[in-house]
């Protein structure tokens, strides 16, 4: 039987994200509130990629949960997401920074990123999709031994801009997304063509939650055509 609970009075609607899509979420839940969703209480937690996946896999309840496509794919094979109400959201690319003021390498073709990569004292990626595909192609490009003594993990959950604003990291690799906000930061553009990293970003609807038809609304307003704007605001392209 349907809920006559009003959206004021009916529960928060809980999620779980990476890092990747904090900002545009933000961005989007406000507008759904305002909007469509009509007072609608959603309170979206974001964290490592890594950690938000294990935390549903182990039965937390969440009501929707936003993750790279594929972990999106592992959550449903393991029966912690509805099928059925897979989305995606956006795709999102890869882009480059340093600490604000400092020498800016070139990073306008594949060979000058690799000579990039090669005379920065220290490089970090994110742990998530984009991170393993770097990681592969520094094997491809045959130069993953030569860097991994330079090579500095993020902790779970923070951003690899954080360290590079801090100075702790002089190149760095990371979403645009979890670049395009943050202070202390030169981003030198995206990774070129020949090499750009794109993740696709999905959600669904937690399996267990006594919300499927509310998630389904919100997902439903974060994938029509009024999101686009939002989307590109934050550095990602519509799905």
């Amino acid at each position: 039987m349907p809920s006559t609970l009003s959206p004021s009075t009916a529960p928060a609607i809980r999620g779980i994200s990476s890092m990747a899509t904090r900002q545009v979420l933000a961005e989007l839940v406000a507008a759904y509130a305002a909007g469509a969703g009509a007072g609608a209480a959603v309170a979206i937690e974001s964290v490592g990629g890594v950690d938000a996946a294990r935390r549903v896999l182990a039965g937390e309840a969440f009501d929707v949960v936003i993750l790279a496509s594929d972990a999106i794919d592992k959550l449903i094979a393991a029966g912690r997401v509805l099928a059925d109400s897979k989305v995606d959201l956006v795709h999102s690319g890869v882009a480059v920074a340093v600490r604000a003021g400092a020498p800016r390498p070139d990073i306008g073709s594949e060979a000058a990123v690799r000579a990039a990569v090669l005379a920065a004292r220290s490089v970090s990626y994110s742990t998530g999709p984009s991170g393993v595909a770097l990681a592969r192609l520094f094997a491809r490009w045959g130069i993953a031994d030569a860097i991994a003594a330079r090579l500095v993990t993020p902790p779970p959950g923070v951003p690899v801009g954080l360290l590079v604003a801090r100075g702790e990291v002089e190149l760095g690799f990371q979403q645009f997304s979890e670049l395009i906000n943050l202070d202390g930061i030169d981003v030198l553009g995206p990774l070129p063509a020949a090499i750009q990293i794109t993740t696709a970003f999905s959600a669904g609807v937690c399996a267990g939650t006594a919300q499927a038809d509310a998630v389904r609304a919100l997902l439903d307003f974060m994938t029509s055509p009024q999101t686009a704007d939002a989307k590109r605001r934050q550095g990602m392209d519509p799905a």
